[in-house]
């Protein structure tokens, strides 16, 4: 079976960890090249003993490669600010782009709710790890009753917080905000990101609070089910992933100030649903305590995966459908 050439723009932690993943997890992708600005960077490195093609000028190097024309799909694992000018250079050649940055050029993708709905745009927004973690929970919650106000805290490990990931601190809060209303369906969002100092590193914990109208027993009970059943098809692709204690719920009354988290809520009876998780990462080139990384590289890797076996499946129907005579 033939494998879709992929190319990563980023030769960092983000970038060389999802290399790693393309080259033992997928069943349908191969390393085309890995590009990088420092030639001296281990990301760069580990491609060339891999024998990966590798160059260290960047997105005008990528386009120079003799091989270029048989890349079909490039991550780019660098910064908002990089991305705006990679995608303006690779639009002219019809290359799929998976964006692991907050630039947000394209629609948001988070795989355990919208895999499906925007495999036909040219550049697809993997969000932020915060976004990629708490943002299927408040979908799962939207799924059973609307979500007045959705807020989400997002706690990582200092150390696993590079350049890339503090000089975008503010698209991390902008985007997620933004995904957690059109992906999660809230209403209101608001994304919070602490980096923990601590030492030893503490892996990823995520806080995810929604203000609903008031739940009954059986309500809740649905809300608790939909919520368990998205952790597992986040942990489907992030076996990391999974909630640190039960769904917990919390009535508010009409005195209850909440209008600072919605202005367009009147008062009335709510629930808080609060969920807590922690994401622990594979380990497959970032430590275990950088679940934040891993949970990026794992979505973006599921929907590269997905694209490719879509291409490979429309391409084995065209064969199929392709009169004998015409192939005599």
């Amino acid at each position: 079976m033939s494998r879709t050439k992929v190319a990563i723009i980023g030769s960092g932690n983000i970038g060389t960890d999802l290399m790693i993943k393309v080259m033992r997890l997928s069943q349908h992708l191969e390393m085309g090249a890995m590009v990088g600005i420092d030639p001296a960077s281990d990301g760069l490195a580990r491609a060339r003993r891999m024998g990966v093609a590798v160059t260290s000028d960047g997105v005008d190097g990528l386009i120079a490669l003799d091989d270029f024309g048989d890349i079909a799909i490039v991550f780019d694992a660098t910064s908002a600010k990089a991305h705006v000018a990679n995608a303006a250079k690779l639009a002219p050649f019809g290359k799929q782009l998976i964006d692991l940055t907050p630039a947000a050029i394209g629609p948001y993708a988070v795989p355990a709710v919208n895999l499906e709905q925007h495999l036909d745009a040219p550049n697809v927004n993997m969000v932020t790890c915060g976004g990629q973690a708490t943002i299927p929970i408040v979908a799962a919650v939207h799924r059973v009753t609307p979500v007045h106000y959705g807020e989400i805290v997002a706690s990582i490990a200092s150390k696993s917080a590079g350049p890339g990931t503090r000089a975008n601190i503010d698209e991390f809060t902008e985007t997620t905000k933004a995904a957690i209303e059109q992906v999660g369906g809230a209403a209101r969002g608001k994304a919070i990101i602490v980096l923990n100092p601590a030492d030893p590193p503490l892996i990823m914990r995520d806080t995810v609070l929604c203000l609903t109208d008031r739940l009954d027993d059986s309500t809740r009970a649905e809300v608790t089910a939909s919520v368990e059943r998205m952790v597992a098809d986040v942990a489907a692709y992030v076996p990391g992933y999974r909630l640190k204690q039960k769904v917990q719920f919390r009535d508010l009354g009409p005195e209850e100030t909440t209008h600072t988290l919605n202005p367009d809520l009147a008062p009335g009876d709510r629930t808080q649903v609060s969920v807590f998780l922690e994401v622990e990462g594979a380990a497959h080139y970032l430590p275990a305590y950088a679940g934040n990384l891993d949970i990026m590289t794992s979505a973006a890797l599921r929907v590269a995966d997905t694209l490719a076996a879509r291409g490979a499946l429309a391409n084995a129907e065209v064969t199929a459908t392709v009169p004998v005579e015409a192939t005599a």
